[in-house]
C-alpha cells in the first residue's frame, strides 16, 4: 500500500498568491512525510480549479522538491496542442529529474470544454486523437526523428522532434477510470488508475484490472497502482475533526457544484452529496482521530482492493494549519500502520 495526496487546487478564498504558496509549502511537507506522489486536477472557468495551467504549478514543484513524484490528473487533452503538450512534458521531466506522472482525460465538464471553443460531443474524439500524436512525440524515437500524422483533428508533417523525456519510453501514465469498460484499456496500456467513488464501484473495478491484468500474463507483482481518492481530515479528536471537515467540505461542494447549478445541470458522475454526513457514511471520507482515521482506511484499503491511496488534505477553507496538522498526524500515527503488502510500480 502506497499513500498519494490528489489536489483540486479548488479556491480557499485567500488571496492566489498566498493561496499558491501555501499549496508549494504543503507539497514540500508531502515530500517529508514520505508520500509517493502528489496530483492535481485541471479545471476551467470554476472555482473548483484554480490551476487552470497545470504544468506552471508544476514547473515550480520540480524546484522545491527532490524525490516526491507529480503531475497532472489530468491534463484535459481536448484543450491542448498535442505537440506543445508532448514539449511540455518533455521539460517538466528534465526539471524534475525524472519524477513526472503524466495523467491523460478528455475532460469531465461539458462547459468548460464549451468555454475554449470545444463541442463536448467530440471531445473523446479529440481526446483521443491528442493522444496518439503526443504519445508518438514522446515514444516514437526508433524509425526517424520527425513525427507526421494526419488526422481528423491534427495534421502534422515531417515536425522535427527535438525534445525527449528522461523516463522512457515515456513518463508513467495515470487515468481516471468511471467504470469497468475503461479497464482493457488501461490493462493493455500498463496505465496507473484511479477510480473515484463508493467503495461497491471501487471493488467492481480493482477486481477486474486485476483479472485482466491476469490473463494478459503480467505479474502481479507488476500491476499498476489502482488507487481511489478520500477526503481526509484528523484533529485529536473525532468531534473536532468533524467540525472541521463539515466547514471546509460545504466550501468544497459549492465549487463542485458551480458550473452545474449555473447551467441548471447536474454531474452525471462523480456526484458527491450536498451533506457531509451523508458523505462520511457513505465512506469517501476518512475524518477523526487518528486511530479512527486508521481504522476508516484499514477497512476501506481492505474492502476496496486499491493498492494506493490518494488523500485530500487541502480542501474548501481548510488553513495551512490545518492541514498539516492532519498531514502530520497522518504520517505520524496512521502511514506506519500500514505495510506494503505486495510490490508496486508506477
Amino acid at each position: 500500500m502506497k499513500f498519494g495526496v490528489f489536489d483540486h487546487l479548488d479556491d480557499s478564498g485567500r488571496p492566489l498568491g498566498e493561496f499558491y504558496e501555501h499549496r508549494l509549502r504543503l507539497v514540500e511537507l508531502y515530500e517529508r512525510v514520505g508520500m509517493h506522489c502528489y496530483h492535481t486536477a485541471e479545471h476551467h472557468a470554476t472555482p473548483l480549479g484554480m490551476c487552470p495551467s497545470p504544468s506552471l504549478l508544476h514547473s515550480a514543484i520540480a524546484q522545491r522538491t527532490k524525490t516526491i513524484l507529480f503531475g497532472p490528473l489530468v491534463y484535459t487533452l481536448a484543450l491542448y496542442h498535442p505537440l506543445r503538450l508532448a514539449e511540455e512534458i518533455c521539460m517538466l521531466d528534465h526539471m524534475s529529474g525524472g519524477r513526472f506522472q503524466v495523467g491523460v482525460g478528455r475532460g469531465i465538464s461539458p462547459f468548460e470544454l464549451g468555454y475554449y471553443g470545444v463541442d463536448a460531443s467530440e471531445s473523446q474524439a479529440i481526446y483521443h486523437e491528442a493522444y496518439a500524436v503526443v504519445m508518438q512525440a514522446l515514444s516514437d524515437k526508433t524509425r526517424s526523428e520527425t513525427l507526421t500524422h494526419e488526422g481528423e483533428y491534427f495534421t502534422f508533417r515531417d515536425v522535427p522532434i527535438m525534445m525527449h523525456p528522461v523516463q522512457k519510453p515515456h513518463p508513467p501514465l495515470w487515468y481516471g477510470v468511471g467504470n469497468v469498460d475503461g479497464v482493457a484499456w488501461c490493462v493493455k496500456n500498463r496505465v496507473n488508475a484511479v477510480v473515484n467513488g463508493p467503495l461497491a464501484r471501487v471493488r467492481e473495478i480493482t477486481d477486474r484490472y486485476r483479472a485482466d491484468w491476469a490473463a494478459a500474463g503480467h505479474a502481479a507483482a507488476r500491476m499498476p497502482m489502482v488507487g481511489t481518492t478520500r477526503h481526509v481530515v484528523i484533529a485529536p479528536t473525532d468531534a473536532e475533526a468533524m467540525d472541521i471537515a463539515r466547514r471546509a467540505y460545504a466550501l468544497w461542494h459549492r465549487s463542485f457544484m458551480f458550473l452545474w447549478k449555473k447551467h441548471n445541470s447536474a454531474p452525471m458522475f462523480a456526484a458527491f452529496p450536498e451533506d457531509f454526513d451523508l458523505v462520511f457514511k457513505a465512506g469517501l471520507a476518512a475524518v477523526g482521530s487518528p486511530a479512527t482515521v486508521r481504522r476508516l482506511l484499514e477497512a476501506e484499503t481492505s474492502q476496496s482492493g486499491v493498492n494506493y491511496l490518494l488523500c485530500r488534505f487541502a480542501f474548501g477553507d481548510l488553513t495551512l494549519a490545518e492541514s498539516k496538522r492532519s498531514v502530520d498526524l497522518f504520517a505520524a500515527e496512521v502511514m506506519p500502520h500500514f505495510t506494503q503488502t505486495q510490490p508496486v510500480t508506477a
